[in-house]
């Protein structure tokens, strides 16, 4: 027929497939274990907080913070209500400020000091500094406790002070040290040859480079201070902090108060954080 389409020419198939042999499959991709066992961690550390966070909202008509009765924010507006527990947190507050600043100078120079030098007992205090970091803190606040009995440092908030800056030095210094073995001891070799003295070379040239290890460090320090019961509870005398008061408040009832509190504290130390990291980044 004249209008019949020619037949398309077939296509030669390819050389048949050995006998016995396999064509190989499509691998499958391992699944990656470490995320997930990362993301479960993170999850079972951050489950109390979202619980602290949420009750902070929770519209109690008693004393019983423990089940939800429904959503108000007026324990934002009433935070500050009980007296007592502003007190306290401003004495947390102060005891972290002024252990943060202390325990960064003194942990900054000793970091610098053991990271840069050799001298006769440097391996005694690095056991000493990881010694006092492994410590459990009931062993820590009875020593602590003893030796201001020895020289007759009365109990109080300059003891807590001590006591703090005492137990937070160490991880300052270790965090310094870590750094200070990082750095290229030819930057101040250059700052030297252009006729830099020594504290111009440690202002314009070290100190910016361990500053946001220094800086780390204080942030550290200022957390554990702000957490730790066991140390201030050995030595604070008549001075009471934020976790003593909440342990003292366990018995009759913990206020809404307690978890606003502790969400801004949680969120003040997360932007302190950040900030860290986003100044350092900007450093770099």
């Amino acid at each position: 027929m004249s209008g019949a389409t020619p037949p398309e020419p077939e296509t030669p198939a390819g050389p048949p497939a050995p006998p016995g042999r396999r064509v190989p499959r499509r691998r499958l991709r391992a699944p990656d274990w470490g995320r997930y066992a990362t993301w479960a961690v993170l999850c079972w550390l951050f489950t109390p907080i979202a619980f602290m966070a949420l009750f902070g909202f929770n519209d109690i008509s008693g004393r019983q913070n423990v089940a939800w009765q429904g959503f108000t924010l007026r324990w934002y507006g009433q935070v500050f209500s009980y007296p007592d527990l502003t007190a306290a947190l401003l004495t947390t507050a102060v005891v972290g400020v002024l252990t943060m600043l202390v325990s960064g100078v003194v942990g900054g120079l000793l970091g610098l000091a053991l990271g840069r030098y050799r001298f006769r007992g440097r391996g005694a205090t690095n056991l000493v500094l990881f010694a006092a970091v492994c410590a459990p803190e009931v062993v820590t606040g009875a020593a602590l406790l003893s030796l201001f009995l020895t020289l007759n440092i009365a109990t109080g908030l300059a003891a807590v002070v001590l006591a703090h800056v005492m137990f937070t030095v160490s991880y300052v210094a270790i965090t310094v040290r870590v750094r200070v073995m990082t750095l290229d001891p030819r930057l101040e070799e250059a700052a030297r040859d252009l006729g830099a003295g020594p504290w111009t070379t440690f202002r314009l040239v070290t100190l910016p480079a361990l500053l946001p290890a220094v800086t780390a460090g204080g942030l550290l320090a200022l957390a554990l201070s702000v957490d730790d019961f066991v140390i201030t509870s050995f030595v604070r005398g008549d001075a009471t902090t934020f976790p003593l008061w909440v342990w003292g408040a366990t018995r009759v009832g913990i206020p809404p108060q307690v978890n606003v509190m502790g969400t801004l504290i949680f969120a003040t130390g997360v932007l302190l954080a950040v900030g860290n990291v986003l100044l350092a980044r900007r450093r770099r």
